[in-house]
């Protein structure tokens, strides 16, 4: 039989507006607390300035993510959040104890802020982020409104911890016994065998607590290269289960190589994504949901795929039911027949879009 015309990834090709360019500039920024921001700037330096804020945590940034602007018009700034990419210290590299210190979400909402000093950024600004990147870009909004012109948002993450459950936990405690019950709501339900991979490296009188059981791996100090290669082996499984359901139609192996495949790139998201998730993203409950009325004259844009699994759809009904609530409902709400991935095609073509479609600052 011949499968051959079958989709083999929903990743954008031909949908891109803009080609991939070079940085104008680039840098290192001193944060303070032993941190150090890598930062870069593409498109037009007198342009209007877009903070793009990536996800994770822990996921750093890529020169693709500048593609979605007109280089022409934006000045793009992109930078690694603490710990992770090429900011120093890296958690994979340096420790968790360098790493993880003085690293919350209101760390990096100060960190936004000494980027913008840093780089006379004097007006207001294009805030974009996607995932963790909407959470972040949503927490800083709500505290200094006065710096953001419009918010552009994709895979709306409110940081619930029902929303974790969804990921991470699903029918883990019931695994061991009916590894096919849908016992619970869960992202396992669309991707069974990945599923079996993240949960089959646990031991089953763990698996009421599957973040919790990971956490515990990642925050171990290995003493021998056997724990070394144990710690990178969970490390692998744990971000190749994100990787693997972030688009519509998976990869082949369901790894993203650019962000996924090297050990110590999935051993910094693994643990900067244990060590929020593990504090309930350093936010109290209903945060954003509950202070909504803070952003009512930003004009909100938010992306999200119809079949995104890392962060359902109910996340942005939230949001959208919040801010119209408030009297601000969203400037556009579009739901694209993707996934999770800023990297799906539909996603990119709306996306640009919105860049494309925005009054220009004043």
């Amino acid at each position: 039989m011949d499968f051959s015309r079958l989709l083999t990834t929903s990743k954008a090709t031909t949908e891109w507006s803009y080609p991939q360019a070079s940085a104008n500039r680039d840098g290192y920024l001193d944060v303070g607390a032993g941190h150090r921001l890598r930062w870069w700037e593409y498109g037009n330096p007198d342009g209007e300035p877009v903070m793009y804020l990536h996800g994770g945590p822990g996921g750093g940034s890529s020169p693709l993510m500048a593609r979605f602007f007109d280089p022409k018009r934006y000045r793009v700034i992109l930078f690694d959040q603490r710990g992770c990419g090429e900011s120093e210290p890296n958690v994979a590299k340096d420790g968790p104890a360098a790493a993880l210190t003085n690293n919350t979400t209101s760390d990096l909402v100060d960190d936004i802020n000494r980027l913008r000093d840093a780089l006379k950024i004097t007006g207001k600004m294009h805030v974009f982020g996607g995932s963790w990147g909407s959470t972040l870009a949503l927490v800083y909004a709500i505290r200094h409104p006065q710096h953001v012109a419009s918010l552009i948002l994709r895979g709306i993450f409110i940081g619930g911890r029902e929303d974790l459950l969804y990921l991470y936990q699903g029918n883990a405690a019931t695994f061991a016994q009916d590894p096919f019950g849908l016992t619970e709501p869960g992202a396992y339900v669309a991707y069974p065998d990945e599923w079996a991979e993240l949960i089959n490296f646990i031991p089953p009188e763990k698996r009421g607590d599957i973040m919790a059981a990971y956490k515990t791996i990642f925050d171990m100090v290995p003493a021998n290269e056997a724990e070394r290669d144990f710690q990178f082996r969970a490390a692998m499984i744990w971000s190749d289960w994100e990787g693997a359901i972030s688009y519509m139609v998976p990869m082949e192996a369901g790894r993203d190589p650019g962000k996924f495949g090297a050990a110590h790139v999935a051993l910094c998201v693994a643990q900067i994504e244990a060590h929020y998730f593990a504090n309930d993203m350093f936010l109290d409950t209903g945060y954003i949901l509950n202070n909504v009325d803070k952003i009512a004259g930003i004009p909100t844009h938010i992306v999200h795929g119809r079949f995104d699994q890392v962060c359902p759809m109910t996340q942005a009904s939230q949001l959208v039911a919040a801010l119209t609530k408030v009297g601000a409902p969203p400037a556009s709400f579009i739901k694209t027949n993707a996934g999770h991935s800023a990297m799906e095609g539909q996603t990119v073509l709306a996306l640009t879009a919105i860049m494309d479609g925005l009054p220009p600052l004043k």
